[in-house]
C-alpha cells in the first residue's frame, strides 16, 4: 500500500516538473528586440512628434502638460540622472524621451500597454522608466519646491490667508486624499478604505497660492486622515514644536490677546493649540457659523490644490496599474512637478 502511494507521488512530482520545464521553454525569448518596437526611432511617437510640437508651444503645452522652457529646465536637472549606457547591440533610450514617457503617463494615465505600441518600448522598460524618472524628478525638485518655509515665509502664508479666505493667523490648509490601486499582494484589507475601493493616501499641506508645502504619501487606505496625520513626519513635527511658526500675535483689528499660528482641517482632525476645525454644525451662533464659513473657505484651498493636481495630472482619475512602490514615486513627482509648473506661472 505504502509503496503504491509513493509511486503515485512520484509519477505527480514527475507530472509538476514536466509542466514546468515545458512552461519555461516556451516563455522563453524568440527575439532579442521584438521587430514591433525594433523601428522604434523611425516609428515610435516621440521620434515622430517631439521637433514638431516644439514648434508649436500651444499643442506641446496640451501635450507635456508644461510649457516649452518649463520641459527644458527639468530635462536639464534629470539629464545626468537619466543618462545610461548603451547595451550591447542597441542604443540606450535618451533622457528626454524617458522623460516625455513619463510626462505622457503622469499626464494621461495610459496603460503601460499604451506606452508599448505609441512609443514602441517594452512594457517592462516603460514601467522601469517611469519608476526611475519619477524618483529622480523627486530627488531633483523635492528641496528647491517644496522646502520647509522659515518663520518669514510662515508669516508670508498667512498674509495671503488673510486676504483671500479672511482667515487670519493660518500657516496652511490639511487634507487627505485617497489614490485608487490596484490591490497590492498580500496586503489583506489594508488598502481597502471606507469608499469600498483599495488606496493609500496621500496627506497635503497646502498655502493659499494652491502650491503644496508638506505631503505624506503611503499610507494604508483604511486609516482616517486624523490617524495620517498623526503618524506623519509633518503631525510629529508640529507636536514637537519644530515647525518654527512664528511667535504668538493678535488678531486683525485687536491688541490682546496674542494668537498662535494654525492649520486649518476639517472635522476629522482634532482640537489642537497650532491645529483648528470647525465647531458642530448643532445649535450654532452667529458668531460661530462666521467663523466656520471662513474655517471652511480657507480649508477648501487644500482640495482646490488636490483638484488642479488631479486634473493636470490625469493618471489620479483612474485606478494605478503600477506596484505600489512606482505608484508612490509616480504621485509624489506629480506633487513636486506641481508645485514645479504653478512656480514657473507666478514669475
Amino acid at each position: 500500500m505504502d509503496c503504491n502511494r509513493r509511486r503515485h507521488v512520484a509519477v505527480v512530482v514527475t507530472a509538476i516538473q514536466l509542466e514546468r520545464l515545458r512552461r519555461r521553454r516556451d516563455s522563453r525569448r524568440r527575439f532579442w528586440v521584438h521587430p514591433v518596437i525594433a523601428q522604434r526611432q523611425e516609428r515610435g511617437q516621440f521620434w515622430a512628434l517631439y521637433q514638431n510640437l516644439r514648434a508649436h508651444e500651444d499643442q506641446f503645452f496640451g501635450y507635456m502638460r508644461m510649457s516649452i522652457p518649463s520641459f527644458d529646465e527639468l530635462l536639464g536637472l534629470l539629464e545626468s540622472r537619466l543618462m545610461h549606457q548603451d547595451p550591447f547591440m542597441r542604443d540606450s533610450i535618451p533622457p528626454v524621451e524617458r522623460l516625455v514617457i513619463t510626462l505622457r503617463y503622469l499626464g494621461t494615465g495610459q496603460s503601460l500597454a499604451s506606452l508599448h505600441y505609441a512609443f514602441l518600448v517594452g512594457k517592462s522598460t516603460a514601467s522601469m522608466i517611469i519608476r526611475e524618472t519619477c524618483v529622480a524628478i523627486w530627488d531633483a525638485l523635492h528641496a528647491a519646491v517644496m522646502a520647509q518655509p522659515h518663520k518669514e515665509q510662515w508669516k508670508e502664508i498667512a498674509d495671503v490667508f488673510q486676504q483671500t479666505c479672511q482667515f487670519p493667523n493660518c500657516a496652511g490648509a490639511i487634507d487627505g486624499k485617497h489614490i485608487r490601486i490596484k490591490k497590492p499582494v498580500r496586503s489583506g484589507s489594508q488598502y481597502y478604505n471606507y469608499k469600498k475601493y483599495f488606496s493609500f493616501v496621500l496627506f497635503a499641506m497646502c498655502d493659499a497660492n494652491y502650491s503644496f508645502r508638506y505631503i505624506d504619501v503611503g499610507s494604508y487606505g483604511s486609516r482616517s486622515d486624523s490617524a495620517v496625520f498623526a503618524h506623519s513626519e509633518f503631525g510629529k513635527m508640529l507636536q514637537d514644536k519644530a515647525l518654527d511658526l512664528p511667535e504668538h500675535t493678535t488678531l486683525p483689528g485687536t491688541t490682546s490677546p496674542a494668537m498662535p499660528f494654525v492649520f486649518v482641517g476639517d472635522e476629522a482632525f482634532a482640537l489642537g493649540e497650532n491645529l483648528m476645525r470647525p465647531y458642530s454644525s448643532r445649535g450654532l451662533s452667529l458668531a460661530r457659523r462666521v467663523f466656520n464659513y471662513r474655517l471652511t473657505r480657507a480649508c477648501r484651498v487644500v482640495e482646490c490644490a488636490f483638484g488642479i493636481l488631479a486634473n493636470k495630472w490625469r493618471f489620479l482619475h483612474t485606478p494605478i496599474h503600477l506596484k505600489l512602490e512606482t505608484a508612490i514615486s509616480a504621485v509624489k513627482a506629480a506633487c513636486v512637478l506641481h508645485n514645479f509648473v504653478r512656480g514657473k506661472r507666478r514669475v
